[in-house]
């Protein structure tokens, strides 16, 4: 089955783990590291002949053109991260509208690319935020991913479930297409979608989820990780023994996971796997359920 492989292109300092940290005025002032992993996230999609989606932020965009214009060159799918990497519930309509906009713009300028599928940080689209999706619809979005279907003190719709399903909105429809996670016993759901749990996990278990989606519940899954994940040598700027965790644990080992990954399951973009709703659809209205 044909799986989806996502890479969120962000800086070292942009995870909310390390916001409190690095905040927004400071960001300017520190090292960039996120042009070599993420050329050498490229290089390994391009020795696997694998086509993924990633999702760019629009505060690396201005800074980093050329390396937009090398992930579009590659044949990958262009999407957006937010401009600013705020959380979606933190701000007022108005103010992520705003962020949307200057997000797109920023991704326009750099590839000339119009991006159609969006993710927001740390998956901040909760059921107090779903207002959102009605203004990406105005904003010309056809996809959204930035819904985790568990339970997490930070992001998280329990119950959603992880089968792709077309929205409604008042504005139209919208593709939501949720991050990995199998059911286990009773309401019970482990997350398998990369990230932090493909760091800090043993291989198998991630291993093994992906093959329980395709093949006992015959859906895809949706991977995703981060530039920084595959470069052990960021600064450290993250405090407390969970942030860290969070953060720093399992670098070192990340990018032979990933290679492994590509090497045992077959992955494309977003896009690919689930193609954009019909303007009529309306198979799920907007709800957490």
């Amino acid at each position: 089955m044909l799986n989806i492989i996502s890479v969120d292109v962000e800086e070292y300092f942009h995870p909310s783990e390390v916001a409190r940290f690095a905040p927004e005025d400071q960001w300017a002032g520190l090292p960039s590291r996120v042009e070599e992993p993420t050329r050498r996230i490229l290089h390994l999609f391009a020795q696997r002949e694998t086509r993924g989606t990633f999702f760019i932020l629009g505060w690396v965009a201005e800074r980093y053109p050329q390396l937009v214009r090398e992930i579009a060159a590659g044949g990958h799918e262009i999407a957006c991260h937010s401009y600013a990497h705020r959380l979606v519930y933190d701000l007022t309509p108005a103010e992520f509208a705003a962020d949307t906009k200057r997000a797109v713009a920023a991704i326009e300028d750099a590839c000339g690319v119009s991006p159609r599928a969006y993710r927001a940080p740390s998956y901040s689209i909760v059921t107090r935020s779903m207002w959102a999706l009605e203004i990406l619809i105005q904003c010309g979005f056809t996809h959204d991913s930035s819904i985790y279907p568990i339970s997490h003190d930070r992001y998280g719709i329990p119950g959603f479930g992880s089968n792709a399903r077309t929205l409604r909105t008042p504005s139209g429809p919208i593709l939501e297409v949720p991050i990995a996670a199998v059911k286990l016993s009773g309401k019970r759901v482990a997350p398998v979608g990369g990230g932090a749990y493909l760091r800090l996990l043993p291989y198998r278990y991630s291993a093994a989820g992906i093959r329980r989606l395709n093949y006992e519940e015959q859906q895809p899954a949706c991977i995703y990780l981060h530039p920084w994940e595959i470069d052990p040598g960021i600064p450290r700027l993250a405090q407390g023994w969970i942030s860290r965790l969070r953060t720093y644990g399992g670098l070192s080992g990340m990018e032979r996971k990933l290679e492994r990954l590509m090497s045992e399951f077959q992955f494309s973009t977003l896009g690919e796997v689930h193609p954009a709703p019909e303007p009529s659809a309306s198979r799920s209205a907007v709800s957490p359920g």
